[in-house]
């Protein structure tokens, strides 16, 4: 399953019909706000992810960069991310300036062979290297070496190096702790701050994931009536996130939620929980197809979608403007914040049809 296979100007299309259908569909029942209409829906939804970009005034020094990008895994999360990073390379090449990049992962999250890519790409003669850093404790120092053996490095999508890394920029996701916390407060919220929950993170030491883990259980920690009574990793696998949700409510069949902390495990959580019939309240990260079509039909309760489409046109433009030499200040920041926009059941049909083309 590939997530967002439109272009941008499909998309844009898309987000006209949405907004046009909106003008005259009933009102919507919000979770959290139930005099909230259907217009301030399809707003809130068109600006989770920005699809209007356009390039700043800054004059590139060449006319041809050449950059790699290595990150996690081969994912629909970062599908979205490449198609951002394709529209700034084709409006670069509409002022004649030629933009390369390799965008390369594994098939399963690894340090290791993040290491091995990150220092095959060192050998080679790049402007900027990135990294969406797959394990904070063993990917910093590698970055921190190539820094200070001249390269220019950068990361970018959804996890930085650890705090101090000698990396010259991110741009992503700066708030994965909160994320994780607002999601949990959601998740609270919806159980009356009573009730049993699992956690499954993702891939372990993948700092977004971590983070968000962290997010979710410092929330509960704040009520006595929330109890954490299983964390588990599912590597960014739907397939291990269902196997390990079914293993989590045989030990807890009384298990009142789960707090999904990546792209995969939502979709694997409400598998399972599906299989069941189990009434455990799922809340989780972001909008993979299947898992907007379980928020439809009120199987998750609630996603925090990051706009990947930003995250990767902001990407190449900081990276052009790195590989001529400039450094974090006026031109771009050290941390360039992506938004994350948390969304529930009277949303989810708005943003399938502006992300997949679905039928109201």
């Amino acid at each position: 399953m590939h997530i967002i296979s439109k272009k941008k100007a499909i998309l844009s299309a898309g987000l006209a019909v949405v907004l046009a259908l909106s003008s005259c569909a009933p009102a919507a029942t919000s979770a959290e706000d139930p005099t909230e209409t259907p217009v301030k829906t399809a707003e809130s939804v068109s600006g989770a992810v920005n699809f209007d970009h356009e390039l700043d005034s800054y004059e590139p020094k060449k006319d041809h960069y050449s950059f790699y990008f290595t990150y996690k895994t081969v994912h629909p999360w970062w599908d979205a991310v490449a198609l951002g990073m394709e529209d700034a390379q084709r409006q670069f090449l509409d002022k004649g300036i030629t933009v390369t990049y390799e965008y390369m992962a594994t098939d399963a999250a690894s340090a290791q062979n993040q290491t091995i890519r990150l220092h095959e790409a060192e050998k080679k003669d790049y402007d900027v290297i990135g990294a969406d850093v797959a394990d904070e404790e063993v990917i910093s120092p590698i970055l921190d070496e190539m820094a200070e053996s001249g390269v220019k490095v950068m990361t970018f999508s959804s996890s930085d190096a650890a705090e101090g890394c000698k990396r010259i920029a991110y741009v992503g996701n700066t708030h994965n702790y909160q994320d994780g916390a607002d999601l949990t407060e959601a998740l609270c919220k919806k159980l009356d701050h009573k009730g049993k929950v699992a956690i499954l993170v993702g891939s372990r030491g993948a700092p977004c994931h971590e983070d968000r883990a962290m997010g979710a259980a410092d929330t509960i920690a704040k009520y006595s009536g929330m109890e954490i009574v299983a964390k588990e990793y599912d590597m960014d696998s739907i397939d291990l996130a269902y196997d390990l949700t079914l293993k989590i409510l045989d030990e807890h069949p009384d298990l009142n939620g789960i707090i999904c902390c990546n792209m995969s495990n939502p979709v694997g959580a409400a598998r399972a929980i599906t299989e069941r019939g189990s009434s455990a309240v799922i809340v989780g990260m972001d909008h993979d197809e299947e898992a907007l079509g379980y928020l439809k039909d009120g199987i998750i309760y609630c996603l925090g979608v990051q706009d990947c489409y930003s995250i990767g046109f902001d990407t190449i433009q900081t990276a052009v403007k790195i590989a001529d030499g400039n450094l974090p200040g006026e031109l771009f920041p050290e941390k360039k914040d992506e938004i994350t926009t948390v969304i529930y059941q009277e949303d989810a049909a708005l943003m399938l049809e502006l992300l997949y083309g679905d039928i109201l």
